[in-house]
C-alpha cells in the first residue's frame, strides 16, 4: 500500500556502502531537438548547462563509456545524414559522426529488407571489453561495435531469424514513436551474458555473446483477450537489472511491474507482477525503471495515466514518483517539490535514472522539457531546467 510521501530513505547498511564521492557529476540529456549536458560537483548544488549539441536533430540517446570516462556516443537522426551515431572521445567538446552507422544486411533469399529508421538504445560492452558497444533500432534490429562505435555490425542471430521478424510485428504495431529493440543490458559478471526487450516482441536473452536467444516471457502478463504463449503480444517497455545482485532483475511493462529473480533453472524462471501492490487509481501502468545502484531490494517507477484512451498523462495532473524498498511488496509515494496539480506531463522510458553517491538522487526529463532532481532517493524533488525540447533520455555519470 501507499505511504505518505514525506517518509524518509531507508538507513544505509554495508550491502549498500557507497565508492568514494567523486569530484563532478555529469548528466546527459537526448531531446527531440538536440542534446544538453549539465555538469556539477558532488554536492549537486550548482550546476552549468553545455548545450544544444545537434540542435535541432533528434537525438534519442546520449551515453558515456564508463571504462574511459570521457568517450560518448550519441543516437541522432538527421535532416540530412538520417540516421547516425555521433562520437566524442573529449566528453562533447567534439563529435565525429560513425564511419559505418547501423544498416540492417540484405540477405539472399532471406526476409524482406528493412532500413534503420533511428537507433534508440546504446549500451557499453562489459568491462572486460573495451571497445565494444550494442544498439537497438527502430524498427527492432541488435548491432555490435568493436571500435568503440565507429563502426557496426549487425547480429543477424536476431533481425535475420525468422522467428524474430514475426514477433517483432510491422511498423503499425508498434508505439507512437515506432517498434524498437531496446532495454539492452550486459551481466556484469559474464560479457557472453545479454538480454533485451522489444516493444513490441517480448524480452530475450542469450549466454553465447548473441549467437543464439531464449525468451523470457514466463509470468509476463498481455492485453485481455490475446495469447500471453504468443511472443509477438508482449510489450516489455523498459528493463534494469541490479548490479550488486545481476540475478534480479526489475521490468515495466504495458501490462504491469515485474521482478524476476534468476535461479540455477533458468527455464523455470518466471516473472512475479509487484505493481499490483501499487495504489488502485494509479495503477502499474508507465514507461521508465530505476533500481537502486547497491539496494536490490530497492526500485522506482513513475506512473502514468493508462486508463481507457491511453492519454499517456500524469494521473490526475499530479506527477510522482513510487519506490520500494522491499523489492515490490510495498509501494511508497515521492511527490514532494513536484507540482502538486495541472501537470500533465510523463516520462519516456529512458528519461529516469539515479546517481551512484553514497546518497542517491534521480534525475527525470519529462515531455514537456523540464529536467528535475529528486535529491535523498527521491524525498525531495527540484527544477534543474525548464524550456528543453521534449526529453527523450536522460543519463548520469560521476566522474574522477
Amino acid at each position: 500500500m501507499s505511504r505518505a510521501s514525506t517518509a524518509k530513505p531507508a538507513k544505509k547498511t554495508a550491502a549498500r556502502r557507497a565508492p568514494a564521492p567523486p569530484a563532478r557529476l555529469v548528466v546527459f540529456v537526448a531531446t527531440r531537438k538536440g542534446a544538453w549536458i549539465f555538469h556539477s560537483d558532488a554536492r549537486r548544488k550548482a550546476w552549468v548547462a553545455d548545450g544544444p549539441h545537434f540542435l535541432g536533430h533528434t537525438i534519442s540517446h546520449v551515453q558515456l563509456d564508463p571504462r574511459d570516462g570521457r568517450t560518448l556516443l550519441a543516437a541522432a537522426k538527421t535532416g540530412h545524414l538520417g540516421p547516425t551515431i555521433f562520437r566524442s572521445t573529449n566528453l562533447g567538446k567534439t563529435w565525429k559522426e560513425a564511419k559505418q552507422p547501423p544498416a540492417f544486411a540484405n540477405p539472399a533469399g532471406g526476409p524482406p529488407a528493412r532500413s534503420v529508421d533511428h537507433t534508440f538504445w546504446l549500451t557499453p560492452g562489459h568491462a572486460g571489453e573495451r571497445d565494444t558497444w550494442y544498439a537497438g533500432t527502430s524498427p527492432q534490429g541488435l548491432f555490435r561495435s568493436e571500435d568503440g562505435g565507429v563502426s557496426w555490425m549487425p547480429l543477424p542471430s536476431v533481425n535475420d531469424d525468422p522467428s524474430f521478424r514475426q514477433w517483432m510485428g510491422t511498423a503499425q504495431d508498434g508505439t507512437a514513436d515506432g517498434p524498437k529493440l531496446h532495454s539492452l543490458i550486459v551481466d556484469p559478471r559474464d560479457p557472453a551474458h545479454l538480454y533485451f526487450g522489444m516493444s513490441g516482441g517480448g524480452v530475450h536473452e542469450s549466454r553465447d555473446a548473441g549467437r543464439s536467444w531464449t525468451t523470457l516471457i514466463r509470468g509476463m502478463e498481455v492485453v485481455e483477450g490475446f495469447d500471453a504463449s504468443d511472443v509477438s503480444f508482449h510489450d516489455p517497455h523498459c528493463l534494469r537489472l541490479c548490479t550488486t545482485n545481476p540475478d534480479r532483475l526489475y521490468q515495466q511493462n504495458h501490462c504491469g511491474v515485474y521482478r524476476i529473480d534468476r535461479s540455477a533453472d533458468p527455464a523455470a524462471d518466471a516473472w512475479q507482477r509487484i505493481g499490483r501492490k501499487m495504489p488502485k487509481r494509479v495503477g502499474d501502468i508507465r514507461f521508465p525503471m530505476v533500481v537502486h545502484p547497491r539496494d536490490p531490494d530497492t526500485a522506482w517507477v513513475f506512473p502514468m495515466d493508462g486508463t481507457t484512451v491511453w492519454p499517456r498523462t500524469s494521473p490526475d495532473g499530479r506527477p510522482a514518483a513510487y519506490v520500494t524498498r522491499n523489492a515490490g511488496r510495498t509501494w511508497q509515494r515521492q511527490d514532494q517539490g513536484l507540482p502538486a496539480s495541472q501537470a500533465w506531463w510523463t516520462l519516456k522510458r529512458q528519461a529516469m535514472t539515479v546517481d551512484d553517491l553514497a546518497n542517491p538522487a534521480l534525475y527525470l526529463g519529462t515531455t514537456s522539457g523540464e529536467l528535475w532532481i529528486g535529491r535523498d532517493e527521491g524525498a525531495r524533488w527540484s527544477n534543474l531546467a525548464r524550456h528543453l525540447p521534449e526529453i527523450y533520455a536522460v543519463e548520469v555519470a560521476s566522474l574522477a
